[in-house]
């Protein structure tokens, strides 16, 4: 099965996720910290930051296990995560705007210092969902300088910076599924390709009755079986 099924759900190794779950951790926080319920009674603001934020992250999760079964749908779904974050680099825009600040100019040591920083790979073990909380939250620190300043202007301009970031990867990611998807096709071609590949396989004689043998499956692995079975038990390995 593995000629058909792609290999998915590995999003914690995508740094695109990484970046993107720093981004929404920080735009909690800065909404929390700097727009007040006085600011924005109905919440508008808040919730479009924090659910364009989520979206993105999340889609980056059903784009990944989707893979498997549809490269279609992976791509759909990146993009629109991509979308999403380019959403909240807009309103993260306007909030330096409406105070009269122009965003950080990309020569700018800030912007720099960010752009700069690299994540760390993250490596799977068997109790994920603890280890990659800690390993989040190690990378999370590495923009703490920013993210946790008490200027709102800075955190602000910090997260739009970040947020520029998880677009590009998300960019260069979208590329790669594209590649893929050109060179791989979708599960229903995979599984028409396969299909012919068995059928060109000639089937050898059974080592027991000379009777025709069948391919056939085991938890070990496919092998030849002998037609006659059960009245014989011939077999051999598939490499035969």
């Amino acid at each position: 099965m593995q000629d058909i099924y792609k290999q998915s759900g590995g999003y914690r190794k995508l740094y695109s996720f990484t970046s993107a779950s720093i981004v929404h951790l920080g735009v909690m926080a800065f909404c929390k910290k700097f727009i007040s319920w006085k600011d924005d009674p109905l919440e508008k603001t808040v919730g479009q930051m924090i659910g364009a934020s989520r979206s993105g992250k999340q889609n980056i999760i059903e784009g990944s296990v989707s893979a498997q079964t549809s490269a279609e749908t992976e791509i759909r779904l990146t993009n629109v995560a991509k979308a999403s974050f380019a959403e909240l680099a807009g309103d993260l825009e306007d909030y330096l705007l409406a105070r009269d600040e122009v965003p950080w100019s990309i020569h700018a040591a800030e912007y720099q210092a960010i752009s700069a920083i690299r994540f760390d790979p993250f490596v799977y073990t068997d109790d994920v969902l603890h280890d990659y909380g800690a390993y989040l939250l190690r990378e999370k620190k590495k923009f703490d300088l920013w993210l946790k300043q008490d200027d709102a202007v800075v955190c602000a301009n910090a997260l739009l910076v970040l947020t520029m970031k998880t677009m590009g990867m998300l960019g260069r990611q979208l590329n790669a599924q594209e590649e893929l998807f050109v060179e791989e096709g979708e599960m229903r071609e995979r599984m028409k390709h396969v299909r012919l590949q068995r059928r060109k396989m000639v089937a050898p004689a059974c080592p027991e009755c000379g009777r025709p043998m069948r391919m056939r499956k085991s938890k070990q692995g496919d092998f030849w079986g002998c037609s006659g079975y059960p009245e014989c038990h011939g077999t051999r390995p598939m490499s035969e």
